[in-house]
Parts: structure tokens; sequence; C-alpha cells
């Protein structure tokens, strides 16, 4: 790197806002170092003294190139094949995208025109080339060319290595297996592909015969391989070992936490161990922390606008108790989140309490349940409150001292954010007074209730339309016998796994309680007098939302006969 392009990236950094970090620290920084490199840009991204979008973007401008995150940016297959596998780790560099024959390269030193020269000898493609991070490059390469094949692949290595151990495992082989680095990589690549996939969870089971790998994505669980079952055993050491749980215990379910670093960011794993008949299943949540995962805001959850609307009142108002309801994996937490994202401003003080904290909130305060010190939602949610917080979030209401404490929160002056486990939204009411909170009280404290389910969405990239047969009309609609009414599917193509449906969309419906409600729920009323109650004030089923996606062309018909029950809804 030139001196002069180093100053130009001190002048930035020193000049442009958001603040940078004071003079003297960076002479300090600079002081052990041969001028400014990009090891320079990587020591103030890991001390915190500066964004790393801002700081990449400053030093690609310094060297006249764009900056490219190749963690989160969307990498083609056919660009990927350009450049071979040995060359992309080698030269440390991605293959991005295609466009009128020129491939757009993601870079550690895009200023390096000689290597620009060689890849465009190896590739025979005009390069146009773009800045990276070295160790973001390093981590996008093994994410992006893990395939099934190379998982198979590393677990042959394994076996092939460590054959005669496998054949005749003890607790102490399984400890000294488990260190060794070629179940490290069999486990790295699982990883790796499963966050390739989008996965939200990844299954490792034993069979009678062999053991195979389930990867949860969309909401739908998919087979990726099957291989030797002497090989699991080691590979649940190896799990066992990073989440801190003891290796010898097999008898009984464990569970744990281990984190990875992906680039300048990190992926956190909820692990779970289950004996079977045959040995430990496990199942690996990925619950990737904000810088993966993109926090929505509400205008991008696809609410339909009766349902936003109201639901935005309901989240502006300055005490109550507000519950998202759904089973487990519906989205509940995205759409408190958003909610709080939405409200989140200088006057407000918001408090949350979680099971796991799973994305971080500037300016929220966020605390984390622990079960192993007996540190439980109720504990929690007392303390805060004496906090004075306007907002709190509380993950889950489990039991009847967290109930009645989130009760007594909403009518002593706070907006209290809750998820509860019931089918549909007014069933929620039914289930406070089940907890044991007493129908005076929950008639003036809840305020709303939000129920939700999530469908797979039709791929964008094969979706086609097609004509609903008659009994499929008159089965979900009123009067629509003889109409003309269009619905859509996806064909199946390279960018969806050939299943036709790629990322998901959700379907709401939403009781905003009414006076006439709160006289009913006091009166302990049962479910079809609050559902006739919620009708006056605009309250339609989970199923006529779902059934609006469809005619949208977001979700197919079949999605949500799977997720929700058969109605007259249109």
């Amino acid at each position: 790197m030139r001196v002069e392009k180093n100053k130009k990236f001190l002048d930035l950094l020193l000049r442009e806002s958001p603040p940078s970090p004071p003079e003297e620290e960076i002479n300090q920084i600079l002081s052990s170092r041969d001028g400014v490199s990009l090891d320079t840009v990587q020591v103030l991204i890991d001390r915190g003294f500066v964004e790393k979008e801002f700081v990449c973007r400053l030093w690609g401008k310094s060297i006249g190139y764009a900056y490219v995150d190749p963690i989160v940016s969307i990498i083609t297959p056919e660009a990927l094949a350009i450049v071979p596998l040995e060359i992309a780790r080698k030269a440390q560099v991605i293959g991005l995208y295609l466009i009128d024959s020129t491939l757009t390269v993601g870079m550690a030193h895009p200023e390096d025109s000689k290597l620009v020269e060689r890849l465009e000898k190896i590739t025979k493609t005009k390069i146009s080339p773009v800045f990276a991070l070295p160790c973001e490059l390093d981590d996008a390469i093994e994410i992006h060319y893990t395939t099934e094949q190379s998982i198979a692949e590393s677990i042959g290595e394994f076996e092939k290595e460590e054959g005669n151990l496998l054949e005749r495992l003890t607790q102490e082989d399984l400890t000294t297996l488990s260190a060794s680095e070629s179940l490290s990589k069999v486990v790295d690549a699982l990883i790796y592909f499963a966050i390739k996939q989008g996965a939200s969870d990844i299954h490792l089971e034993w069979g009678e015969i062999d053991a195979g790998v389930r990867l949860r994505i969309d909401g739908r669980l998919h087979e990726i391989l099957r291989f030797s079952k002497s090989v699991l055993p080691a590979i649940v050491s190896r799990l066992k070992i990073l989440t801190k749980v003891h290796i010898s215990e097999s008898r009984f379910p464990q569970d744990g936490r281990f984190s990875l670093s992906v680039g300048t960011n990190k992926a956190d794993f909820r692990v779970s161990f289950i004996p079977t008949i045959y040995g430990n299943n496990v199942v690996m949540r990925i619950l990737p922390t904000t810088s993966n995962r993109q926090m929505l805001t509400l205008d991008k959850l696809f609410m339909s606008q009766d349902i936003v609307k109201p639901f935005r009142r309901l989240i502006a108002s300055p005490n109550g108790i507000l519950f998202v309801t759904g089973p487990t994996g519906s989205g509940k937490t995205t759409t408190l989140y958003s909610a709080l994202k939405e409200i989140n401003t200088p006057d407000k003080k918001i408090s949350t309490i979680e099971d796991p904290v799973e994305v971080r909130m500037a300016g929220v305060s966020q605390s984390q349940v622990n079960s192993f010190i007996d540190l439980k939602f109720s504990h929690l949610l007392r303390s805060i409150l004496r906090q004075d917080p306007d907002v709190v979030l509380v993950g889950e209401i489990r039991d009847f001292e967290t109930a009645k404490i989130a009760t007594e929160a909403a009518l002593t002056g706070h907006l209290v954010l809750s998820t509860l486990h019931t089918n549909t939204a007014t069933q929620a009411i039914v289930r406070l007074i089940e907890i044991g909170i007493e129908p005076y009280v929950v008639a003036p404290s809840i305020i709303g209730v939000l129920a939700q389910r999530l469908a797979t969405r039709i791929c964008d990239f094969c979706k086609e339309s097609y004509q609903p047969s008659q009994e499929t009309l008159r089965r979900h609609f009123y009067d629509a016998a003889g109409q003309d009414v269009t619905f859509y599917r996806g064909a199946g193509c390279p960018n969806c796994r050939n299943q036709g449906y790629k990322g998901r969309v959700a379907f709401h419906e939403l009781v905003v309680v009414s006076e006439e409600m709160r006289s009913l729920i006091s009166q302990n009323a049962g479910l079809q007098e609050l559902n006739e109650s919620a009708q006056k004030t605009g309250y339609r089923s989970l199923r006529y939302d779902g059934l609006l996606k469809v005619l949208l062309g977001l979700t197919s018909i079949e999605e949500i006969e799977k997720h929700s029950s058969i109605e007259w809804s249109l």
C-alpha cells in the first residue's frame, strides 16, 4: 500500500462522521505498526473504536474501490463456479455475481492489478474487483463452497484417519477425537452449510443402520446426508465440549450454548441433546445476532393494513398488556422486536426479559433469564419494574407469578408486551384466566392480542399462476364458485432447491379489546361470546388473512391449509 493512500485513509478517518476514535489512540496504534494497513483496520474494528461498515467504506474510498460484505451479500452459484475453491482460498477472493460477462470479485486487495490479471487468465473472464475484509472473505469462502458432497468428503476423511478408534470407542477415545482437527472440519462444514442454506435448526439423528443430518429451512425439514453411525458419537462429543456440558453423560437430556465467529460477526447456537434407544440425538438452533439478522420494521412484515394500523395504535398505548400468540417458531419474537423498533425513542425507557436475547437493540435495556442460578422471568420482572421503565417486553408468560406481576404492571402505567402459546387471539384471554389471574384484573389490563402463523413463501424466481378447481374455491370462499380466481405456486428452480418455496410470510388475526369485551371478560365469558364481540370491532380470522396472502401470490393455498383450521372466510 502506498504511503499517500495510507495518509488519505487516516485523514478520512479523523475527519468524517460518525465520531472517530481520538487521534492519540490512532497514533498509538500506528506507532506499533508499519503505517496504516488492513491489519490496522481490523484492530480498529476489534477494539470497538469504529463501526465496521463505516471504517470499511472509508478504506474502500481511500483505495478507490467499493466495499462489499460477502457474508451478507447475495452470491450467485454461477459466480462461485467460475473461481475454483483452491484459487479462492489461496488468493483470498470470492466471486459475487456475473453481469454481461464481467465477474465482480470480492478481494482483500482489489488494487493489486497483477492479481486481478492472473485471475482473469485463470477464469478467462473479465474481473471487476471490490474490497472485502480478509476475515469476511475467509468465512464466506468456507460457507459458500460447502456442499453436501464436501461434508460427506470431510466425514470420509475423518473415518479414514480415525477408523481404528471408531471401531472400539471408549470415553477416553471420544475425548481425544473431539479435539481432532479433522472432526472440527466436519462440525464446521455442517454449520457452514446450514448457514449457507438459511437453516434455523440442524438435526443430527441416530438410525438403526446409519445416522442422518436434516436441516429446517423455512419451516420445513430437509434431509441432506446419511453417514456411518460410528461417526456420530464423536460429533456429539465435539458439540458437548463446545457447549460445556458433561461429555460422559448420555442418560439424561442436556442443553448448552456456544458461539461461532462469522467474519466480524458471530452466530450463537442453542444445542439440545436427547437420549434415544441408539444414542444422543442433537438439535442445534441457530440464533444469529443483530449483525446477521436484520431487525424488520412493521412495514416489512407484510401485515395487512386493517391489522397493522390498529396494531400501531396498540403499541403506542401508554399502558396495558399486549400479547403476540402462536406456536413455537411462528415469528412472535420477530414481531415484538419490530414493535419495539418502532416505539424505541429517546424519551422512552424500554426494558426486556428474554430467553435468550436474540437481537441486540441500541437504546434498550435487555436482560436474559438464567435457569442455572434460578433467575426466572418473574424475578427479573419484579426488579425491572423498580428501574422506572415505560415499556417492558417479557419474552414469555409461563406461570402465575409472572402473569400476576405483568398484569399489575399494565395497570400501574406500563406498556407490557409478551407472548403466549395459544391457537387463536381470543384464547389468550381465556388462557390468562386459566393461569390464575382473576377476570376482574384481566379485563382492565389487556388491550389487545395478535395471533400469527408463518407460511412458506412462494419462490419469486419460479412463481407461476394457475386456476384452482371449483371444489377448492367452494371449500374456502362463500361466493367464488364460477368466478375467475387466480392462485400461484412455485414450479421449482435452483434458487429454491427445486422446492417451489423460499422464505416465509406471516398471516395474522388481531383482537382489539373493546369496552364490551372488558365487560364480558369480567363476567368470565366463553370463547364464542368473546369472538362475537371481537367481530364487532373488525376482527377477522387467521385463515381470512392467510387467504388474502394467497390471492396476493405470496404463498400457496396448501400452506394456509397446513397452518390454519378450515372455516368460511371470504
